[in-house]
């Protein structure tokens, strides 16, 4: 006798010997029971999960006899009577399997449907099997679609396909559909014990996870594989003979990749490249098996106890543990991200030892825990620098310009009444569209919204002036805001910085120098891009002979061009050929951008508080129901004169 492979040897007969569709073994014993029966199924999932054998197992229920020939509808079928063996052994004439990717024209579906019009030969139901159904044309699902629809009642349709997204929406409406999960590698795990213990197979555990594993939720697969190895292995199956047949990387390689990257050490990391390259093995599955680990650290790192209750005999199960404990959790999630996408690029490498190389020397470069040593260790040594950095920058900040502020201390060319760059000035009209105007100390010195309206085409309301200002007011244009001026024009209130940035109480008077300075390097267009960002996320901490002395949170602002156009601009601005700029890594408290912000926020406050104290919009709103959207007052610079 053949020898027959224990895929098909230990396929399921009932649904008690199913392994892992639980969902659908209780949906269709239930409806077995209650004898509710649909008259068309459509099983979908991946290869291997059991579609064909839950549809014989179905036609079994369907037409099962009995042991003693008195049976009927049931959900255990004997397995002995006539119809059970018959559709087991694949002869009984009531029960068709069709191949609709070798059969997918109308005319074969046309033939098939031909056999619906007579009654069950030997049966009490014909079933009519169509596996790979997306498989069909459209001219085929057309044809069967008045079938399916209302078939005789001794009909049953079960259909079979990999690939639901292909089955048009008219077939999928008149089925009964499940869907069949892919098996998770412990349930793979188990019912491979079981097997290999009924075949006498001595299998070592480790052997046999490797085989769950590469299944990927088939139990076929897993079954195949499984036979595969017990060829491979000369009757057993160990570890080492596993591994060597899937091309499978020991797991001390990945282990020993991950802790010299937690370690920071790069030669260890090269070294291991060199020694998978040597003997062969496989970069993708080097990378596959990472994410593995990866994953499994995360998971640990974020719910602690939540592998107590692992398998004590998995030998990973420890070392996983000791690498979560060692490596940060945003590491772990960096290095997880750049593996899963570095097996995408070893196609477009040299070849594909070299592209796992720079995958590996680009998680040791994108290392954020590099960033928080350097932060750590700035008060022993200010400005140390780091090579690595991970973190980006945050969305450029306008800086504030406020009229009538003094100028800095350090510019002493200017003189001290000067005010700074009025906006809508000839310094703004270089880029209107990006400034900001924020006048919150006017706004607290009897300043008044002068004129308000909002974006054309909404139902917010306009705010016009009541008197508040001396001027006439503007005619209205398409998209005017909220503007901030003093109710006395003939006056101006200079801004103080206290007043400026009202919401944040961390403020120095090196930090109102610095925000003065750098608003005005930013109005005149003397900073930008990086430099601009350094300036304005700074914090001046320092300022002695001719040394200023900065402080920034990220390290990836302190880069050498940066400082060296940011020191330029000030020698430029102020006169003074002798400054020199220092940035250290360290806590930001006062910083203009954080100033701006503030400033910004105040203004909105305000602007939205006028409108809604304004009689006419009162009067409004209680008269004729009118509303204020909300977020569309947005307060502005005023227009350049």
């Amino acid at each position: 006798m053949s020898y027959l492979v224990l895929a098909r040897k230990y396929r399921p007969r009932n649904f008690s010997e199913m392994v892992g569709q639980a969902h659908v073994v209780q949906a269709l014993g239930n409806a077995l029971k209650t004898q509710r029966l649909h008259h068309a199924y459509l099983f979908t999932g991946t290869r291997g999960v059991g579609k064909t054998t839950i549809s014989r197992i179905l036609a079994k229920s369907l037409n099962c006899l009995g042991a003693d020939g008195q049976g009927g509808i049931t959900d255990q079928p004997c397995g002995v009577c006539q119809a059970c063996t018959d559709i087991d052994s694949g002869r009984f004439v009531d029960y068709t399997e069709l191949d609709a990717a070798s059969n997918r024209g109308v005319d074969e579906i046309a033939q098939l449907l031909e056999q619906a019009v007579y009654k069950p030969v030997v049966g009490r139901f014909k079933v009519f099997m169509i596996d790979e159904v997306h498989m069909l044309t459209n001219t085929a699902f057309n044809a069967m679609l008045k079938t399916l629809e209302e078939p005789p009642d001794y009909l049953k349709f079960v259909l079979a396909t990999t690939d639901p997204q292909k089955v048009p929406a008219t077939v999928l409406s008149r089925c009964l559909q499940f869907n069949l999960r892919p098996m998770a590698p412990e349930t793979i795990l188990e019912h491979l014990v079981e097997v290999l213990g009924l075949e006498h197979v001595p299998a070592e555990p480790q052997a046999l996870r490797l085989l769950a594993r590469a299944a990927r939720g088939s139990m076929r697969d897993a079954l195949s594989l499984a036979d595969q190895a017990i060829a491979f292995g000369s009757g057993q199956l160990d570890e080492a003979s596993v591994r060597t047949m899937l091309g499978s990387v020991d797991r001390s390689y990945v282990f020993r990749l991950l802790g010299a990257l937690a370690g920071g050490d790069g030669r260890t990391v090269v070294e291991t490249s060199e020694a998978l390259r040597l003997n062969g093995l496989s970069a993708a599955s080097t990378l596959e098996e990472m994410t593995t680990v990866l994953q499994r650290m995360a998971v640990l790192q974020a719910v602690p106890g939540i592998g107590d209750g692992d398998d004590d005999t998995d030998p990973d199960i420890a070392e996983t543990a000791r690498l979560a404990r060692a490596m940060p959790a945003d590491e772990t999630q960096l290095l997880y991200s750049l593996c899963l996408h570095g097996r995408s690029e070893l196609g477009l490498a040299p070849d594909e030892y070299a592209g796992l190389t720079m995958v590996l020397l680009r998680l040791l470069a994108f290392k954020p825990a590099a960033a928080a040593q350097a932060v750590q260790g700035s008060a022993a040594e200010p400005g140390k620098k780091s090579p690595f950095e991970a973190g980006p920058t945050g969305p450029a900040q306008r800086p504030a310009q406020v009229a009538g502020q003094p100028a800095p201390a350090a510019a002493a060319q200017a003189p001290a009444s000067r005010p700074s760059p009025v906006p809508g000035q000839d310094s703004e009209k270089k880029r209107p569209a990006a400034h900001i105007e924020p006048a919150p100390a006017a706004m607290n010195s009897g300043a008044s919204l002068e004129r308000a309206s909002l974006p054309a085409g909404s139902d917010t309301l306009a705010a016009p002036d009541h008197g508040a200002s001396s001027q006439p007011a503007q005619p209205p244009a398409p998209a005017r805001q909220a503007v901030v001026k003093s109710a006395d024009r003939g006056h101006e209130v200079p801004a103080s910085p206290a007043a400026l940035i009202s919401a944040s109480p961390d403020t120095s008077p090196l930090g109102d120098v610095w925000s003065q300075t750098v608003n005005q390097l930013v109005a005149s267009d003397a900073v930008g891009a990086l430099t601009r960002e350094l300036a304005l996320q700074s914090q001046l901490c320092a300022q002695a002979e001719g040394v200023w002395t900065l402080r920034v949170e990220r390290e990836s602002l302190n880069q050498s061009a940066a400082r060296e156009k940011l020191q330029l601009a000030l020698q430029t601005a102020l006169g003074d050929a002798a400054i020199r700029v220092n940035v250290e890594i360290g806590a930001v408290a006062d910083s203009p951008a954080r100033r701006n912000a503030a400033a910004l926020a105040e203004r909105q406050r305000a602007a939205e508080e006028k409108i809604h104290n304004d009689p006419f919009v009162q009067d409004m709103i209680r008269d004729w129901g009118a509303k204020i959207v909300p977020g569309s007052i947005k307060p502005i610079a005023p227009r350049p004169i």
